[in-house]
């Protein structure tokens, strides 16, 4: 998946244009503005980490990317294409864009092994035997591929999520989306997850990430976006975010997260 080496081809000498762009988008829950005016470019084998206070809108812009959310106004584009509103095209879109929940959504009667061939087999149309040995490379990658053929169940809430990426990962996707990934985890936990998600971003997969990680976005943005009320406030490196933000909202936000 190497997302980079795609960049850099795309377009003979010109700026190779961002894989995923947000222009003037607007969502709404009743009277919450949730997305407001929201303008946002990802580049290819970029790692975005979006941060902010609970309720800012972090993961409702994470989830219209693949139109989970619809929007109100604006537009979403996905590698050039703009985001289908439904039938055989949406799900071509879901296909290309992988996304890791919070809670990890893995077929409890299904083996981990099981869950990971679904759609490779279903959508991609892989043979079994093709869909087995990808899925045992990608178990290998997260590190458990000794529980392929237990069920989720039987897996701790790390190994559960590290199945949900190796799933996710399964498809080829040109696109990476994490929704908290970690909020439901032990601390313990914690880590072995955020060091796949690194060794995803060393390798060039092109990620949004929403996370409350402060370490991981310093490790593994390439840039990091601070929302606050449904806006982005602040796009940044990660050194220029936690070093000198621009705005009081930011360090007001940076003060309060880093004292813990």
């Amino acid at each position: 998946m190497d997302s980079l080496t795609a960049s850099k081809q795309d377009g003979q000498g010109s700026p190779a244009r961002p894989l995923v762009v947000l222009d003037k988008v607007n969502k709404r829950f009743g009277d919450l503005h949730a997305l407001n005016d929201v303008d946002l470019g990802v580049e290819r084998g970029e790692v975005l980490v979006v941060v902010g206070p609970s309720g800012s809108g972090k993961s409702t812009l994470c989830r219209t990317i693949n139109r989970l959310e619809p929007i109100d106004s604006g537009t979403i584009t996905v590698d050039g294409q703009p985001l289908p509103e439904e039938g055989r095209a949406l799900a071509k879109l879901r296909a290309d864009v992988g996304m890791v929940f919070q809670s990890f959504n893995l077929f409890a009667h299904k083996t981990v092994l099981q869950n990971v061939m679904l759609g490779p087999v279903k959508v991609r149309k892989l043979s079994k035997e093709q869909a087995r040995e990808r899925g045992m490379k990608l178990l290998e990658r997260v590190g458990i591929a000794e529980k392929a053929e237990r069920y989720p169940a039987e897996l701790s809430g790390g190994q559960q999520q590290r199945a949900a990426i190796a799933r996710a990962l399964a498809m080829g996707p040109k696109l990476m989306l994490f929704d908290e990934p970690t909020s439901a985890l032990d601390p313990e936990m914690i880590k072995e997850v955020l060091d796949v998600m690194i060794e995803l971003a060393q390798e060039g997969t092109t990620m949004v990430v929403v996370s409350h990680e402060m370490g991981f976005a310093r490790q593994a943005a390439r840039r990091v976006a601070f929302m606050d009320g449904g806006r982005i406030v602040e796009l940044a490196t990660p050194e220029q975010f936690f070093e000198r933000p621009d705005t009081e909202r930011a360090r007001n936000f940076l003060s309060k997260i880093l004292a813990h």
